[in-house]
């Protein structure tokens, strides 16, 4: 749980902990070497596979948390939608145009039993990890799933998706949704997972408005009935292309962590919400294709910015903005996290 407790100390200082957004991803030859020799979704759902391929990152580059390999996009599957990647991208044979598409999802089995993958991996994984590293499962928030479901991907104004909130598509997806989502969450805490990442990427293309209005009332009620069922994990929750005012508006107990992109001004973010939650992010994960020497440059402003707030590193997690880049430099993933480990200290 060093992400949050115990956090490693050596002589009288503390070290602020580092993971990265698909740290076990398309940039990692560990990761490419698997990939050569099975197909992604097969990847996911054998748990061995996906246990050797968390490890990766974990083991060679010493990130203080593993995050498990897989896709936020099975509930989509899970609920009769077609998901494919057979292609590469991935792909829907069902889309929610209208309300009546609503009738044809159809669970392909109970949701317990269609995620018990994940629950295997986690359970492999918390067994061979360090106990001081931390587990982190994940999930795509009900709005992200939702625009998939509505898209096919999450590209363009979204114009469907937001015109959705407003025919009832957005209000009928998440009631079939809701239970599914909220057992994939169980099943990866009962596996052993630490923490469980609720991530919104398409949060950001609404207004506040919407926000307020349609998205946050379905987090806040995910979230109460996951710490119901399970007080003692934490929850993260990242979004972006976001704000403070977005943020601000939040205003949920049941969320331990927010996840800021590089947008969003660090200082500010730890001084307004550090209190209430700890901060995670937000180098842009571009800066990691630079050389070296500037990229350490970005690393240190980041640095600052922590620093300079009132509530300083001990409510902070370093991490990026977003995932990592595929066909990102290897070598300043290594450095950055031994530039952090052994710089980032309070």
């Amino acid at each position: 749980m060093g992400l949050f407790d115990n956090r490693i100390t050596r002589d009288g200082k503390t070290q602020v902990p580092v993971w990265f957004m698909r740290q076990a991803g398309r940039y990692h030859a560990h990761y490419q070497n698997i990939r050569k020799d099975h197909e992604f979704m097969s990847m996911c759902k054998d748990p061995k596979l996906a246990q050797e391929i968390t490890h990766g990152p974990l083991d060679e580059f010493n990130f203080d948390a593993a995050i498990l390999f897989s896709d936020l996009l099975f509930p989509l599957e899970q609920m009769g939608m077609g998901l494919s990647y057979h292609s590469g991208p991935p792909t829907l044979e069902v889309a929610l145009s209208t309300t009546e598409d609503l009738k044809s999802l159809t669970p392909k089995a109970p949701a317990r039993e269609f995620f018990d993958f994940q629950k295997q991996a986690c359970s492999l994984l918390r067994s061979s990890m360090p106990e001081h590293k931390t587990l982190l499962g994940f999930v795509g928030s009900p709005f992200t799933l939702y625009s998939y479901a509505v898209e096919g991907a999450h590209k363009g104004n979204l114009i469907s998706s937001k015109l959705g909130l407003l025919d009832g598509r957005y209000e009928g997806f998440v009631e079939i949704l809701f239970d599914n989502l909220l057992s994939e969450m169980c099943v990866q805490a009962e596996g052993g997972a630490d923490a469980v990442c609720l991530f919104d990427t398409a949060c950001g293309e609404v207004s506040l408005e919407t926000f307020k209005t349609y998205l946050l009332p379905t987090i806040k009620k995910l979230t109460s009935a996951f710490k119901k069922i399970h007080p003692e994990k934490r929850v993260i929750y990242y979004s972006k292309m976001t704000n403070l005012s977005y943020l601000r508006e939040i205003q949920d107990d049941n969320i331990d962590v927010l996840g800021v992109d590089w947008r969003m001004n660090l200082t500010e973010a730890l001084d307004e919400l550090g209190n209430d939650y700890h901060i995670q992010g937000n180098l842009d994960p571009s800066f990691l294709f630079a050389s070296w020497e500037n990229l350490e440059k970005q690393w240190m402003k980041v640095w600052c910015q922590v620093q300079e707030s009132k509530v300083g590193a001990s409510k902070w997690i370093c991490g990026l903005g977003h995932g990592v880049l595929p066909k990102t430099p290897e070598s300043n993933v290594a450095k950055s996290v031994k530039l952090i480990h052994e710089k980032f200290i309070y």
